[in-house]
């Protein structure tokens, strides 16, 4: 009885049993890689070429009906006990992700600034996850560090900079500029002999961040995790092309008083909604005339430099101290794939640290340094990889020919817009978005309703995927209006493609104009 319990006390036998034998092949060995490729094209290859493809962007249902189909097609409830295999497993998923997902390569999926991404991009992914490199030192993967370094030279010399630039990857835009802004507030700390990084925002007074009244809520987002508070955030007026007015922004930073520290302006080089450009040779004479760093939020329009006939838009982005910009964007790459560019390589001191287990100073000195001082995240996945591959493949050139594809796209469903009676276009195509509404004759709040209740009708039948917003059409102080709008980044769509997605909508304006009215009745 005694033993018993001096066994119960110990547990189970944990004595090593060797040699083990692993149930999995682990990816970056050359056997694992050779794993991967057959696990892709075999048991994915088999599951995608047998499931039920939709006939449009997204499976037709409503969204508790989609969800509840995806959740049972998985088959278990939690996490098995046991497992089914690899291929078993990948085949699984690969058909609840065609079968009951969404399909960015569809012609009628233009809701959102989500690319369907490039084969090559998706392939180089798999080869960066098979490796498992992350960019914080030398010795968790250098060949990764060299393929970041050699994609933000290339990108640093297409946005213009000097020889001074530098810049980092991020997973994701919000994220860069947050960065960005951080960056800015050490600057301007800095200039009044402010540690920031020790004494904190406190030590700055009333600290204010000037943007567009259009620009990415991520700008206000960031100065709320900065500590700044969203009440730091100081919207510009626009124009009629909804850009920022630079005269409105001259004389809110002449209003400010000693109280006040300027810390950045954020610029847009293509809004979320309507691709507009502020003018940012005129904003970045300002912001040189006050001393205040000049941020370019450029996520959805650095992509037009990959293109001769809209590059030009973007003049005056080579004067900016950081930008940031996005290649799930206009580059086609899986999402996150964001950047943020500096003109100054020293803007980054700020987040240098030196860890005895990651970069002691001995090992730096001798060459085996990282990027840990770039970043405000230590692991980092090597995201340059897929960039480069594309990059690789096809140059500059062959990326430009995708965004005047799309630019045409746009233009071409400009102008079939305005060619409607039923549609009233609302913003032209700066970039490649174009905002529009339905209209049917009743009163505005009906026309709201019929807008909304029309994006969800072709939702619900799964015939396109058009995005939304809303739009004071009438002046500053005029009630914002519901509008729709077409995001074209896809350079296999046709005009005919255009036009079908064009008549989904009128038709589908004319349905629920009819059930809003009997309604009504």
């Amino acid at each position: 009885m005694q033993a018993e319990t001096e066994e119960a006390k110990r547990g189970p036998d944990v004595t090593p049993r060797w040699p083990r034998r692993p149930s999995s092949v682990l990816a970056g060995s050359r056997e694992g890689l050779a794993a991967v490729s057959a696990a892709l094209t075999g048991a994915v290859g088999g599951a995608l070429a047998a499931a039920r493809w939709p006939h449009g962007p997204l499976r037709a249902g409503t969204p508790a009906e989609v969800l509840a189909a995806a959740t049972a097609a998985l088959g278990v409830s939690g996490i098995p006990e046991a497992g089914m295999g690899a291929e078993a497993a990948l085949a699984r998923l690969g058909r609840v992700l065609v079968e009951h997902g969404l399909h960015l390569s569809h012609p009628h999926a233009v809701a959102h600034l989500q690319p369907p991404p490039l084969a090559v991009a998706v392939a180089a992914d798999a080869l960066a996850s098979a490796s498992n490199a992350s960019l914080d030192t030398y010795d968790s993967g250098p060949s990764a560090i060299a393929v970041e370094r050699w994609l933000i030279g290339g990108l640093v010399a297409l946005a213009g900079l000097g020889r001074r630039a530098d810049g980092v990857l991020t997973p994701g835009g919000s994220m860069s500029n947050l960065l960005g802004l951080l960056l800015a507030r050490d600057a301007a700390a800095l200039r009044r002999g402010i540690d920031a990084r020790r004494e904190g925002v406190g030590a700055l007074s009333k600290p204010v961040v000037f943007c567009s009244e259009l620009a990415h809520f991520s700008v206000h987002r960031a100065c709320a995790a900065l500590g700044l508070g969203e009440g730091a955030v100081r919207a510009v007026p626009t124009d009629s092309r909804r850009r920022m007015v630079p005269e409105a922004l001259d004389a809110m930073l002449r209003e400010l008083g000693p109280e006040h520290t300027p810390l950045a302006i954020v610029a847009t080089a293509g809004t979320t909604d309507f691709g507009s450009i502020d003018p940012l040779p005129r904003i970045a004479a300002i912001a040189a005339e006050h001393g205040v760093w000049l941020h370019v939020d450029a996520a959805y329009g650095f992509g037009a430099l990959f293109s001769e006939r809209l590059a030009g838009r973007l003049a005056g982005l080579e004067r900016a101290d950081s930008i940031t910009l996005d290649l799930h964007k206009l580059g086609w790459q899986p999402a996150a794939t964001s950047v943020l560019l500096v003109s100054d390589a020293s803007a980054f001191t700020a987040l240098e640290r030196e860890v005895a287990y990651l970069n002691p100073g001995d090992d730096a000195d001798a060459g085996y340094d990282g990027l840990l001082g770039r970043s405000l995240q230590t692991t980092r996945r090597p995201d340059a990889v897929k960039v480069a591959a594309t990059l690789l493949a096809h140059g500059r050139r062959g990326l430009g020919d995708m965004v005047d594809t799309c630019h045409d796209l746009a233009r071409h469903a400009e102008q079939r817009i305005a060619a409607e009676s039923e549609l009233e276009l609302v913003s032209p195509a700066e970039l490649t978005t174009v905002v529009f509404r339905y209209r049917h004759g009743g009163d505005a709040a009906s026309e709201d309703e019929t807008n909304g209740a029309l994006r969800r009708r072709l939702m619900e039948t799964g015939a396109a995927l058009i995005g939304r917003t809303s739009v004071r059409l009438d002046g500053p102080d005029s009630p914002e209006r519901v509008c729709l709008k077409f995001t074209l980044l896809n350079p296999t769509t046709t005009p005919g493609d255009i036009d079908a997605l064009v008549d989904a909508v009128l038709e589908a304006g004319r349905a629920c104009t009819s059930r809003l009215q009997k309604g009504a009745a």
